[in-house]
């Protein structure tokens, strides 16, 4: 069986575009938590990002809320159309910040649609700023840690 093809070469001053690129592209992202001993899996659909804060929108009453409060420790994994891949190490905090709630409703029909108040009890928004990001080019099978900026 032949090798995997390798990957075009960069440079490291291309990572964070190239990891805001993955972003962008794959917009559906894995979020990872923690239940008890039981690591658990979903795809997420975020309601903002500002370079590597991603923000997230949940109801209550879903289970990764109970998770989240017992172990904010998460992680997100988007892999885009090429297999590139860009994993986001956080700790999950609740948006309070009525112009960043405010902001997130404005831009987001379904969130207005289907809650009807940005004040219903239901919702609940998390603010995942990374510590650690972390970029990987399919097939080189090796993680490029990328600078966060700003």
């Amino acid at each position: 069986m032949p090798p995997p093809p390798k990957p075009p070469a960069f440079t490291p001053a291309e990572l964070v575009q190239r990891a805001q690129s993955v972003i962008k592209e794959a917009r559906f992202p894995q979020l990872a938590t923690i239940d008890g001993d039981q690591p658990r899996l979903r795809p997420v659909s975020p309601v903002k990002v500002d370079g590597f804060t991603i923000y997230v929108a949940n109801l209550k009453v879903y289970h990764k809320t109970v998770e989240i409060a017992a172990n904010p420790k998460v992680e997100l994994c988007y892999v885009d159309e090429r297999h590139d891949q860009v994993r986001l190490t956080s700790v999950a905090t609740v948006v309070t910040d009525r112009s960043i709630l405010q902001s997130i409703w404005d831009s987001n029909p379904l969130l207005r649609q289907y809650l009807g108040s940005i004040d219903n009890p239901a919702l609940i928004v998390y603010q995942l700023t990374p510590h650690r990001v972390r970029y990987m080019q399919e097939w080189a099978l090796e993680y490029h840690e990328v600078p966060l900026v700003g």
